[in-house]
């Protein structure tokens, strides 16, 4: 598609009108001299008024786009105009062969025009064939595409997507340019995905044993291959850094759709923090398999799951925000392990100084974590706040199963220093050969766990008077990864502010005036 506009530069001149000469001028006259005053000048109002403030200048359209290494180059495919501008519209090509950087450029947008493939994917081992495609973004660019595109990052190849707290990475869509969109707008393209060579379960071949080289899955919603997993567990897909990714989550095929951040089967190489998904159609994010390590997750506006862990990943995630909206939700973490609920490796996830804001009623009526399928889970640190529904599901006697390095079975759930603050009969339930009675005895069997907390936080997400009261619990004791806190949720306080500059605001949360801005229209960032 070309984008084509037409604008018309009107341009005024100034007539500048002066005159000299004395005071006072006089005339001389058969009767005397003629005198004729100046009027007073007009005295300057007090208290002088405020000048009015200067629009932001709408952003120009680059003469060209900028010129890469990959061969395929980038198709200049005109201009769009928004309400923040026109740009030139860069078209990516629909797959990186060689090494390229996408640069910032003022008036340059990033164009997705379907499957955009990062490198070739290499299978399940390192080879010799491997393109070792490495494909950087940096920071403030802006990356837009509808429908049925997406980006992935295949086996092999890897992506430099690094922004700034000043200038974050944006993934969008063509309407959030547009300016069409509103705060519930969502599921305008595909996503971002990310494929490894870690394990997983769940194999395409059913004649494949989980977690081996054999055991490879297809990406969720890909129309053509593309598949993920191996036995490469310290692998390497990249980094991504101070990321937004708005609006994502259309149907690819089927039934199936992405949400804006996959992983599959990513090794522990993999670097990913400061993201934010908002208005996802499905999840905001899904891991499937692999490693998993990230701090400062934001999640708003998911209209699935917020969190969805499955397929044996094992997952360490610190900081993170979720923020439900008030029309269409489900759980804010879905927890699963194989579709057998005996495969190894086994799903374990492990969540640290969080707080989960629930929304309005969930879509299927349950409780807003659903541990299940045997799945190993721990939360340190955290509060949830669902004055709808009920706290905590646990499904499946796997799930609770005791300890077990032979299968891979870390335990019953982990509760330490987390508090809720629940809807519905009761905070706990549970099904398949679970029963209530035993999810509230794990919960609270955990050390400073409260199941009848009150909300007093402030700014949605900013802890309160009873959350300072809380007694926190060491995340260390989990994993070397997690920082050290001595607090209970994501936000310490008002001073506490990680969350500041590289977010967007809307109806379901604000984070600051100092940020990208809203999060239905592009940042315009000063002219460097």
């Amino acid at each position: 598609m070309t984008y084509l506009t037409r604008s018309l530069a009107i341009g005024c001149s100034l007539l500048a009108l002066s005159a000299c000469g004395p005071d006072e001028i006089a005339s001389p006259g058969t009767g005397g001299n003629i005198t004729i005053n100046n009027p007073a000048p007009t005295p300057a109002p007090s208290p002088a008024p405020t000048p009015a403030p200067t629009a932001p200048a709408l952003v120009q359209p680059a003469s060209g786009c900028p010129t890469i290494a990959d061969a395929a180059g980038l198709a200049d495919d005109g201009v769009i105009t928004g309400p923040t501008g026109t740009y030139r519209v860069c078209t990516m090509p629909a797959r990186f062969t060689r090494s390229a950087t996408l640069p910032n450029l003022r008036g340059v947008l990033y164009r997705m025009n379907g499957r955009v493939d990062v490198g070739t994917d290499g299978g399940p081992t390192a080879s010799a064939a491997d393109t070792n495609v490495v494909l950087t973004i940096d920071p403030g660019a802006i990356v837009f595409a509808s429908g049925a595109s997406f980006l992935n990052v295949n086996r092999g190849n890897r992506i430099n997507a690094v922004g700034t707290a000043q200038r974050p990475i944006i993934f969008t869509s063509r309407d959030n340019v547009l300016g069409l969109n509103s705060d519930t707008s969502s599921g305008q393209w595909g996503g971002v995905v990310l494929s490894g060579r870690a394990q997983v379960t769940d194999c395409a071949a059913p004649a494949a044993t989980p977690g081996t080289v054999a055991c490879e899955r297809q990406v969720e919603g890909a129309a053509t291959p593309a598949f993920f997993g191996g036995v490469t567990n310290n692998d390497n897909s990249g980094r991504l850094s101070y990321v937004q990714i708005r609006y994502s989550g259309f149907v690819l095929s089927g039934n199936s759709e992405l949400q804006s951040l996959t992983t599959g089967g990513t090794g522990s190489g993999t670097q990913m923090d400061h993201i934010m998904s908002f208005n996802s159609s499905d999840d905001g994010v899904e891991f499937f398999g692999g490693y998993v390590n990230m701090k400062h997750l934001i999640v708003v506006g998911p209209e699935d799951d917020a969190l969805d862990v499955d397929t044996g990943v094992k997952a360490n995630l610190q900081y993170v925000i979720v923020a439900q909206n008030t029309n269409t939700h489900d759980t804010i973490l879905e927890g699963d392990s194989d579709n057998l609920r005996d495969s190894t490796p086994r799903t374990n996830a492990r969540i640290a100084n969080f707080t989960f804001i629930a929304g309005a009623p969930a879509a299927d009526g349950q409780a807003m974590l659903r541990l299940r399928g045997g799945a190993d889970f721990a939360f340190v640190n955290g509060l949830l706040v669902s004055r709808n529904d009920e706290c905590l599901r646990v499904q499946h006697a796997e799930t609770i199963a005791a300890a077990n390095a032979g299968t891979d079975e870390a335990g019953p759930p982990i509760f330490r220093s987390v508090a809720f603050q629940c809807g519905g009969a009761s905070p706990f339930i549970g099904t398949n050969d679970v029963t209530a009675a035993q999810v509230q005895g794990i919960f609270t069997s955990g050390p400073n766990n409260n199941a009848n907390y009150t909300s007093t936080l402030t700014n949605l997400f900013v802890n309160g008077a009873n959350e300072s009261a809380l007694v926190a619990s060491n995340p260390q004791a989990l994993s070397s990864f997690f920082d050290t806190t001595n607090y209970v949720g994501a936000v310490r306080d008002a001073s506490d502010t990680w969350y500041a500059g590289w977010t967007c605001n809307s109806a379901t949360a604000s984070f600051g005036a100092n940020n990208s801005g809203a999060c239905t229209s592009l940042p315009v960032y000063p002219a460097t």
